[in-house]
């Protein structure tokens, strides 16, 4: 657990740089698509915080897949749970979701969507690359 933890700290850290720039391209996303033009210093700071924060755990989150006796089903939803509650209290704490439950219900959708798109996707990188892999091998092993 001790190896979970400063890797987890590791990820995080590294990833926590990315969250205010993540943030300036929503702001730059927000202002082109609203006619919001300004700002207040607790919506800036609010959105900093809550960004690397988010940043950190969703950086920090990765080293679960490096917990060997967890199975990678549980280790994926534990994964997606973290993320999933990360992302909704950063997008209600921003007001970029409204409270209630349909919007909550909308970005629920959304998000269990979207996770299994890019899971789907990696899993189907996974797959090719081990199957070309296996293929190189067979080939080695026929022709020493």
């Amino acid at each position: 657990m001790k190896r979970f933890g400063l890797e987890f700290l590791r990820r995080g850290f590294i990833a926590s740089g990315i969250g205010p720039i993540v943030l300036a391209i929503v702001y730059l996303i927000v202002k082109q698509s609203t006619s919001i033009d300004t700002l207040t210093v607790d919506q800036v700071c609010v959105g900093i915080f809550s960004l690397t924060a988010l940043a950190f755990i969703a950086g920090g989150m990765n080293a679960i897949y490096q917990v060997e006796r967890l199975p990678l089903m549980t280790a994926i939803l534990i994964h997606g749970g973290v993320l999933y509650i990360g992302y909704l209290v950063t997008y209600l704490l921003n007001d970029w979701l409204n409270f209630g439950i349909i919007p909550i219900i909308v970005f629920s959708a959304i998000f269990v969507v979207g996770y299994i798109v890019i899971w789907a996707i990696i899993y189907s990188i996974i797959k090719r690359t081990t199957t070309n892999l296996n293929k190189t091998l067979k080939k080695k092993q026929q022709n020493p």
